[in-house]
């Protein structure tokens, strides 16, 4: 049963405390990126077979196999795909940036290019469930970027077979190519390259404690978005909340993964003490109860605050994934939040609208990284480059303190730099 806690009974850093793996993660996913950087296809089918169990002799989906997914996907769910696909695009485009430039006296000129990053890669997990949601988010900002080539990565069943709604959704996202790969093996192809797989600048996209390790392994030989951890929800409620209502919202996070945290901070003890026997009423009836029952048992947690001000403290203490603001006048305390990954007003907006139709993007800071993490976007696949013009008079009168700033750093080949300009001019 999910436990209540008073206020200051837990410190800071233990309110998103979770039980980690005890695999050596780091050191098998060290072994898979070895391999698949030395033996690229060869050792990304043996990893694909020995854990997912099939045995592939093209990694590529093809193009007869996405038709095939499309004519197997309900028309209902096709017109959703395109709904979401709809609201995502929409929010995101609000997010694209322009070159600039601007000219100083003297004919001097500074400004900045906005590129998108050529290749973006996307990990799409598979494993206990499905996510074409998660193929709608990363791929959708990186067709708004401009990027060239969308390659994306995700588990296979035995058979060889794609989940038909991933598939679905990728097409309908603008994936540009797709292979049948997972986990670790998958991340080191995208990273290193190999025979079949474009090496990409970026990789995106959440993934188990393996994907994530790789990603961490692989950064610098390619850029990420960001280590994801177990997803998270923080609902800040007093006592007008529907006890119903912020126990469905908290599970909806706990099916997740075991590792999934849920927190409830009200300033209503009537409140807490409702959800937490709602709680175990919905579990009940939960078709992911196995997965849902340790992630509320172990990780779950209900604080009993003085008022929703210091409610709003201890979710930015958190810094949680989602939260949830459960009130009538949810704005009156948007201006508190300062940390936090996607913000949910109001009672009727559950954070799953936000996993799906809302919009705004899933993929997000955990594990209380939206201290300084933002939400994926369509900056995550724009690089910048900056520029300078300076004609030869503008120079000339900087060129002394230009010397006169390396000096002091002890660099005379710098200083040498700028003040050889004026004895050729004075030559």
């Amino acid at each position: 049963m999910i436990r209540i806690y008073q206020d200051g009974e837990l410190r800071d850093e233990e309110l998103l405390k979770r039980n980690a793996p005890k695999a050596d993660v780091a050191g098998v996913v060290k072994e898979i990126l070895a391999d698949v950087e030395q033996n690229g296809d060869r050792a990304v089918l043996k990893y694909t077979e020995k854990f997912d169990r099939a045995r592939l002799d093209t990694m590529l989906v093809s193009e007869a196999e996405i038709a095939e997914a499309m004519a197997a996907t309900e028309p209902e769910f096709l017109d959703t795909l395109r709904l979401a696909e709809r609201n995502i695009r929409e929010y995101h485009e609000k997010q694209l940036r322009q070159s600039w430039s601007f000219t100083r006296p003297g004919g001097v000129v500074m400004g900045q290019k906005l590129l998108p990053i050529e290749k973006a890669g996307l990990y799409v997990p598979g494993g206990t469930a499905p996510y074409p949601s998660t193929v709608m988010m990363d791929a959708v900002p990186a067709k708004i970027a401009g990027c060239s080539e969308i390659i994306m990565c995700t588990p296979c069943r035995p058979d060889g077979k794609v989940n038909a709604a991933i598939l679905a959704a990728a097409k309908i996202a603008g994936v540009t190519r797709i292979y049948k790969v997972g986990g670790a093996q998958a991340i080191a192809a995208m990273a290193f390259g190999t025979e079949s797989i474009p090496r990409v600048d970026k990789i995106v996209g959440p993934g188990n404690a393996y994907v994530a390790e790789a990603k961490r392994q692989v950064y610098g030989k390619v850029a990420i978005d960001t280590i994801a951890g177990p997803s998270e929800v923080l609902v800040v409620a007093d006592a007008t909340a529907k006890p119903r209502h912020v126990a469905a919202d908290m599970l909806a996070q706990a099916e997740h993964d075991v590792l999934s945290c849920c927190v409830l901070v009200t300033d209503s003890e009537a409140l807490a003490r409702a959800v937490q026997a709602e709680i175990e009423v919905q579990l009940a009836a939960l078709e992911r109860a196995a997965i849902a029952r340790p992630s509320i048992d172990d990780n779950g947690k209900i604080i009993l605050a003085k008022d929703l001000r210091r409610a709003m403290q201890i979710a930015n203490a958190v810094a949680p994934e989602h939260l949830e603001i459960f009130v009538d006048n949810p704005f009156d305390y948007l201006d508190d939040v300062k940390n936090a990954g996607s913000v949910f007003l109001g009672k009727n907006c559950p954070e799953p609208l936000g996993d799906y139709l809302g919009g705004t993007n899933h993929t997000l800071p955990t594990t209380g990284t939206a201290r300084f993490g933002s939400p994926l976007g369509v900056d995550d696949f724009v690089k910048k480059i900056q520029y300078t013009y300076y004609p030869a008079e503008a120079f000339k009168k900087l060129a002394p303190e230009i010397a006169r700033f390396a000096y002091k750093e002890g660099l005379t080949g710098h200083a040498r730099s700028a003040l050889i300009r004026l004895e050729e001019d004075e030559a």
